[in-house]
């Protein structure tokens, strides 16, 4: 089992974790404005993750959801747990990148608790599975000592070399 913590390079490939998350998150289809992935704190390449993202309390879609008790919609609490499954497979090196990387299913989902501004919320995801261009991924979000979702989800896109 490979393990690295923030910051170390204990792979040899230069940069430590923050390049190999800004590598993986260059493999994905989002602009910086909806990642919801701001550190890897624990990564084996290409089978599980551990990530945080700080509820910074700017994002746009808080100022809807809701006026004067803003917080994180449980659909962006799943989009995490997929944007993290997408670092996951996009650094397996049994696998090349996956062009065009979308979440095309949610499966067995519960919302269970909100995440509001100032919190850290910790995300995890794990590579169930793997056919061709297609990954299942099972993850959760918790925050404040506290489960707030979980969900497996499909990602697919086109397995590029």
């Amino acid at each position: 089992m490979e393990w690295v913590l923030s910051g170390a390079d204990r792979w040899g490939m230069g940069g430590g974790m923050e390049m190999e998350l800004s590598r993986a998150l260059e493999a994905l289809p989002h602009g910086a404005a909806f990642r919801f992935i701001d550190e890897l704190t624990e990564l084996e390449r290409g089978k599980r993750a551990v990530g945080i993202y700080q509820v910074r309390g700017d994002e746009a879609f808080l100022e809807g959801h809701f006026p004067g008790r803003p917080m994180m919609p449980g659909v962006i609490l799943i989009e995490a747990i997929a944007q993290l499954g997408g670092v996951v497979c996009q650094t397996d090196p049994e696998h090349g990148v996956l062009e065009d990387l979308r979440l095309t299913a949610v499966r067995a989902a519960k919302i269970l608790g909100a995440a509001v501004p100032g919190e850290v919320l910790e995300i995890s995801a794990l590579v169930e599975g793997r056919m061709g261009g297609l990954v299942q991924v099972s993850g959760e979000v918790s925050g404040r000592d506290r489960l707030l979702a979980t969900a497996k989800v499909v990602l697919s896109g086109q397995e590029v070399g």
